[in-house]
C-alpha cells in the first residue's frame, strides 16, 4: 500500500516499472494522420500512471493524465518527457506520424544527457560556464540538455537544490 501524498518521478526512471504503449486510435486527413497513444506507467510499490498522448504534426501532446498517487508539477514535466520518447519509439524512429518522409518534421533530437546526480553536475557546470562568458545561463543549459526553457529552469532549480549553485535571491 501506498502511503505517499505525491508520486515521485524525479527519484525513478521508466526502467523502474512496465511501460506500456498502445495505439488507441486514428484519424486520417489529406496527407496527414493524427494518432492517439495509451499509455500506462506501473511500478513495483503500486504506484500508476495511465495518460492519453495525441502525436501529429511531428509533435507528441499529453491530453489527459491520471495517476496513484497524484503528481505535483514537476513530476508532470519529468513525465512529459518519458511519454514523449515511448510515444516516439512506439511510431517507430522514422519520420514523424503524419509526415511524408520527404519534410523535416521528424522528432527533434535531443542530446543524451546524465541522470541524476551527474545531471545536475552537467547543469550547474554549464549555467556556471555561460554566467562566466557573459552568456545567458539558462540558453546555454537548454543548449546543452536539449530541453525547452522550462524544463531546463526546473533542472536549474534542482542544481540548486542540491547545493551545486547559489541561491536565486537572499532571504530576508
Amino acid at each position: 500500500m501506498l502511503e505517499a501524498s505525491f508520486l515521485n518521478l524525479s527519484d525513478r526512471s521508466p526502467a523502474d516499472g512496465a511501460v506500456a504503449v498502445r495505439p488507441a486510435w486514428e484519424v486520417r486527413e489529406n496527407e496527414g494522420a493524427t494518432r492517439w497513444f495509451e499509455f500506462r506507467l506501473v511500478f513495483e510499490d503500486g504506484a500508476r500512471v495511465d495518460a492519453l498522448a495525441v502525436v501529429g504534426g511531428g509533435r507528441v501532446c499529453v491530453e489527459e493524465v491520471r495517476a496513484q498517487p497524484a503528481l505535483s508539477l514537476d513530476d508532470l514535466a519529468v513525465l512529459a518527457e518519458w511519454i514523449e520518447e515511448s510515444v516516439a519509439e512506439a511510431c517507430g524512429s522514422g519520420p514523424a506520424p503524419g509526415s511524408d518522409g520527404s519534410g523535416s518534421e521528424g522528432r527533434r533530437a535531443r542530446p543524451a544527457r546524465p541522470r541524476g546526480a551527474e545531471g545536475r553536475l552537467l547543469v550547474a557546470r554549464e549555467y556556471r560556464a555561460a554566467q562566466r562568458d557573459g552568456a545567458d545561463p539558462v540558453l546555454a543549459v537548454m543548449g546543452a540538455t536539449g530541453h525547452s526553457r522550462r524544463t531546463s529552469l526546473r533542472l536549474i532549480g534542482q542544481a540548486r537544490d542540491a547545493g551545486l549553485l547559489s541561491p536565486r535571491r537572499a532571504r530576508r
